[in-house]
């Protein structure tokens, strides 16, 4: 009987075949590749507006001059050209003064510069004793009333209270031994409009009882983070 020779069987190995265009696992490759060149051109872009301004280092009255150890350099990110605030890339403008409070951390605007011969405001301090008044805070508004002593020597005591200021910005409240305050006594600094600096002068040279009241309504500064 005779035996038939089997052919070998030879297995074909099946070949790799490039992805076409229409192949899902290269579309997403591809999505993810310009998704992440875009979002990276997206962080460079917004990396390059932000900008070095400077902003105050403490809270600043009117009339502080514009040097370098009253303010400090901060990267932010702005909109538009110069967004209206000091540029730390120029020179401080020689001479310049604030003509507003700028509170500590904030940016200083170029609004709020000008020469020392625009301000309409001048700091006075208004001794007080015992703690400071209630509901006055740096940057509040107040009014300033005033009882004059008797001007007869028979007469004790002090005339009926006027007011002799309104609405005053409060720049800083000092407490007994604190700050520009010395001994029992307490000080507060109030920032007087130019039209009513001689009544307040006056009333201090008279040794007038003062009252300072808190303008109820009025909004209370920021804390600074």
């Amino acid at each position: 009987m005779a035996v038939s020779e089997l052919a070998p069987v030879t297995a074909t190995a099946p070949r790799l075949r490039r992805p076409g265009w229409r192949d899902p696992r290269l579309i997403v490759g591809l999505v993810l590749l310009f998704g992440s060149v875009a979002a990276g051109a997206r962080l460079m872009a917004e990396a390059g507006q932000l900008r070095a301004v400077y902003a105050a280092r403490t809270t600043l009255p009117p009339g502080t001059a514009l040097t370098a150890d009253v303010l400090k350099v901060v990267r932010v990110r702005v909109e538009g050209s110069g967004a209206g605030y000091l540029d730390a890339d120029s020179q401080l403008p020689v001479g310049a003064v604030l003509t507003r409070t700028v509170g500590e951390g904030e940016l200083i605007p170029m609004a709020a510069i000008g020469s020392a011969a625009t301000l309409a405001v001048r700091p006075v301090a208004i001794p007080f004793d015992g703690p400071p008044p209630a509901g006055l805070v740096a940057g509040g508004r107040a009014d300033i009333w005033a009882a004059v002593p008797h001007r007869e020597q028979s007469r004790k005591g002090y005339q009926a209270p006027r007011q002799i200021a309104s609405e005053v910005e409060v720049f800083a409240v000092s407490g007994p031994g604190t700050g520009l305050s010395s001994g029992r006594s307490g000080s507060l600094e109030v920032l007087v409009p130019e039209q009513s600096l001689t009544e307040v002068l006056e009333a201090l040279a008279n040794e007038a009882k003062l009252s300072v009241l808190p303008v109820l309504g009025t909004p209370r500064p920021a804390t600074a983070s």
